[in-house]
């Protein structure tokens, strides 16, 4: 990794030297465009309002205000005071789980810049034993940011924190009805989630997308634009067209879920059969529990003929017993 960045943290009269990396990256399949008729790529030309090709190295920044433009040239914008500091300064400590990670905005690396890391371990292990995030100002790449300091693994990251403003407030009409929820559906909802749960292992993520994409790619330029994206692919979009809609029976889907994670989990092969069984017991809205215990009851039902024969006689058989006492009492 190269470093896009040198500063300092500043941390009380503590001073922090550090390089700053980019901490992640993309893998998204480079595309470009161009012209359909003779695939000649597309080239953009600056070109101002009057009809001039503009070089780059004459191109300004400027703010137009009514009929008003102020142009701002590269040293204009230099000797702004943050625009020449260097410091990651820290603002204040606050409990991590306080930061929204909707305020989340890029990830940098933070490598110690000096001979002796040892602010910088201190700085480390002093978040990880208080378990405090560092709210942290600094300038880059012309502008002025907000960020949160924290520890992964053994390197600092900061990452860059949405101003305040610049978060929108979540206010939809359909949230504002009551909803009821059935304590039923809580819990199978609940075991749901535990079905589900495991630990979060990024590695075995891939996007799909991207993939398909390249595989796209290769077959093309293997047969050429004459490829058969059908058989490349199969009919997986109108697969998927009944993924969405509303939901009918809202215990009969959750009933389902929770036995495909389960029959997916305990078998490997057969877990595609048992999912389509359990998704038939629940579109009869039988519980898959109740059905296998009808199951065995049904199995024994030829070694029960005789006691359910006798089960309805042995409450008369129980009754006659004091009739036959009041016999004997007259007898004597």
């Amino acid at each position: 990794m190269r470093s896009i960045w040198k500063g300092s943290i500043a941390f009380g009269l503590v001073n922090v030297p550090i390089k700053v990396y980019s901490a992640t990256e993309t893998h998204d399949v480079s595309l470009h465009q161009v012209h359909d008729e003779d695939s000649g790529r597309i080239r953009y030309k600056r070109v101002c309002e009057f009809g001039h090709d503009v070089d780059y190295e004459h191109i300004q920044k400027a703010y137009e205000e009514g009929d008003r433009t102020v142009v701002l040239t590269p040293d204009d914008l230099k000797a702004l005071p943050t625009e020449q500091s260097h410091e990651i300064e820290v603002l204040e400590f606050v409990p991590t789980d306080q930061v929204d990670p909707v305020a989340y905005e890029k990830s940098y690396y933070l490598e110690p810049d000096s001979r002796s890391p040892k602010a910088y371990v201190l700085l480390r292990e002093t978040l990880e034993r208080t378990d405090r995030t560092a709210i942290v100002q600094f300038t880059l790449r012309q502008k002025t940011r907000l960020g949160a300091l924290r520890v992964h693994g053994d390197v600092l990251v900061l990452q860059g924190l949405l101003w305040g403003d610049e978060v929108r407030t979540a206010e939809f009409a359909s949230l504002a009805t009551d909803v009821t929820v059935s304590a039923n559906e809580l819990t199978m909802s609940s075991s749901l989630v535990e079905s589900m749960s495991t630990d979060f292992d990024p590695e075995k993520f891939t996007d799909d997308y991207q993939a398909q994409l390249q595989q796209l790619i290769d077959a093309k330029l293997e047969a050429g634009d004459d490829v058969d994206t059908s058989a490349t692919f199969g009919d997986r979009a109108d697969d998927e067209q009944d993924a969405g809609g509303d939901v009918i029976d809202l215990m009969a889907a959750l009933r389902a879920s929770v036995d495909r994670n389960r029959a997916s989990r305990t078998s490997g092969r057969g877990g595609a059969a048992d999912t389509d069984d359990a998704a038939a017991r629940t579109a009869d809205q039988a519980p898959p529990k109740k059905t296998a215990a009808k199951k065995t009851p049904a199995k024994r039902t030829p070694a029960k003929k005789a006691p359910a024969d006798e089960a309805p006689a042995a409450e008369p058989a129980a009754k006659k017993a004091p009739a036959r006492s009041r016999s004997t009492k007259k007898a004597s």
